[in-house]
Order: structure tokens, then C-alpha cells, then sequence
């Protein structure tokens, strides 16, 4: 009985164990083959991933970037109409005292001058006429000073007539 029982050679012997062993060692070898072109697909998607992270942050950086830089001109913008609108107060105001002058030389003078009115920009900027002249403000006003010496001059030969 224990010679039928003992160790033989197995699959050395038997053509059917020959072939199941190949099968074996076969897909083996096929599924160390997949597990390795596998490994290698996660290898390339991780890489992809990581390039692709990669680009989105520059991209992010770049639009970060983009959004400051319209930050700032926003701000300067905002700086820049701030002055605009105080300068437009003081043209105003100084528009107003000339036109009071104005009237004071019509009163005097008793001429009829043609003084316009003021529209109210500040508040109606939508009514600007299309075809407005640039106003040159600066600190010293030049055209400003050679309008006042003009009415102050032609005041004091209005008066000079009256009298």
C-alpha cells in the first residue's frame, strides 16, 4: 500500500499534470503581466493627476494674479474719480462766484449779458452734452485767472461808464 501511497514525481510523469502545471505557470506569468500593466496605468494616471494639479495651480496663481492687478486699477480708478469729483465741486462753485460777478456787472452795467445756468452735473451725470469742451483744472487755474481779470476789468469799465 505504500507503494502506491509514496511521493512520486507528480506532474513529471503525467502528461496531465504536465499540461495543468503549463496552464499554471502561464497564467502566472499572464497575471504578473496584467498586474504589472496595471500598476504602471496607476503609475501614468498619478502622474497625470499630479501634471494636471500642477496646471490648475498655475492657473489659479495667473488669475489671482489677474484679479489684483484689476484690484489695484479698480482702486486707482476709484482715486482718480474721487479727485475728478472734488474739482468738479470747486469748478462749480468758482462758475457760481463768476456768475454772480456777472450779474453784479449786468446790474451795474445795465447790459443785458447772457449768463447760462448751471446744470447740476454731480447729480444728473447722464445729461453731460455729448459735445463737452475738456476743462483744464489745475492748481492754478490759468484759463480760470484769465477769465476773472477779464470780468474784473470789464466790470470796472462798466462802472467806469456809469459814472
Amino acid at each position: 500500500m505504500s507503494a502506491r501511497h509514496a511521493p512520486s514525481s507528480g506532474s513529471d510523469s503525467d502528461p496531465r499534470y504536465a499540461t495543468l502545471d503549463e496552464r499554471k505557470r502561464k497564467r502566472m506569468i499572464s497575471n504578473r503581466e496584467s498586474a504589472r500593466r496595471s500598476r504602471m496605468r496607476k503609475q501614468k494616471q498619478m502622474e497625470d493627476l499630479v501634471n494636471e494639479a500642477s496646471k490648475l495651480q498655475n492657473e489659479n496663481n495667473q488669475l489671482r494674479q489677474g484679479i489684483n492687478a484689476a484690484h489695484e486699477r479698480l482702486m486707482e480708478m476709484e482715486s482718480a474719480n474721487n479727485v475728478l469729483r472734488a474739482q468738479a465741486v470747486e469748478l462749480t462753485e468758482r462758475l457760481r462766484s463768476l456768475n454772480s460777478l456777472l450779474q453784479i456787472a449786468e446790474e451795474v452795467s445795465g447790459l443785458s449779458m447772457e449768463i447760462p445756468e448751471i446744470p447740476n452735473l454731480l447729480l444728473e451725470p447722464w445729461q453731460l452734452p455729448c459735445s463737452v469742451p475738456p476743462i483744464m483744472a489745475s492748481a492754478d487755474m490759468p484759463v480760470m485767472k484769465e477769465s476773472m481779470h477779464y470780468i474784473i476789468d470789464h466790470t470796472k469799465e462798466i462802472e467806469k461808464m456809469i459814472s
